[in-house]
């Protein structure tokens, strides 16, 4: 009778450590996801913001169709990424014709007065810092998920469960380059 009760203790006390382990894999999980999401709020608000600022452009440098077909090629680009790695690859091109669409803007003094062109770039900057920091969010919380389903012995739980690690979103190559500053 007393081996059988060490048993029965041994096997709850396993259980519980099963379903502990499986509920914080849950919860790491649903965070990971939910910073996701807010990168996704960030990128839709973005989004939404290129066709104003293009619009605002065309008006005063309408020559400049090259420049617009590339910021508008890496918006549906992007919009349109499935995985992690893609959609921060495509980010990353739709950040680089932004900057060349703000380069043609010094081209034309009228436009860089323009008050609605000031605050859509004002509000493009605002959604920046915010996608910025919510990748910060999301990798973060990516790192703990990661972390958890890796150490042992919680990786043989997730390795049943199916838990995959989740990628990182980041910078592109040419953000990772110095910056040079000539006078």
């Amino acid at each position: 009778m007393g081996s059988g009760l060490i048993l029965l203790i041994v096997l709850a006390v396993a259980a519980l450590w099963v379903v502990a382990v499986y509920n914080g894999l849950i919860k790491l999980k649903n965070r990971v996801d939910e910073a996701w999401s807010d990168i996704d709020v960030q990128l839709k608000r973005r989004y939404d913001l290129i066709p104003n600022l293009i619009n605002t452009v065309k008006g005063y440098a309408a020559h400049e169709k090259e420049v617009f077909e590339k910021v508008t090629a890496a918006r549906t680009m992007a919009m349109n990424a499935g995985s992690t790695q893609e959609k921060a690859e495509a980010e990353n091109m739709l950040t680089g014709t932004l900057k060349s669409l703000f380069a043609v803007s010094e081209a034309y003094p009228d436009l860089k007065a323009n008050q609605n062109f000031l605050e859509l770039q004002r509000e493009l900057t605002d959604t920046e810092d915010k996608i910025q920091a919510s990748r910060r969010f999301y990798n973060g919380n990516a790192r703990d998920f990661n972390i958890k389903i890796e150490v042992f012995p919680n990786n043989l739980i997730a390795g049943m469960l199916h838990f995959t690690k989740r990628e990182f979103f980041e910078a592109g190559e040419g953000e990772k380059e110095n910056v040079k500053v000539e006078f």
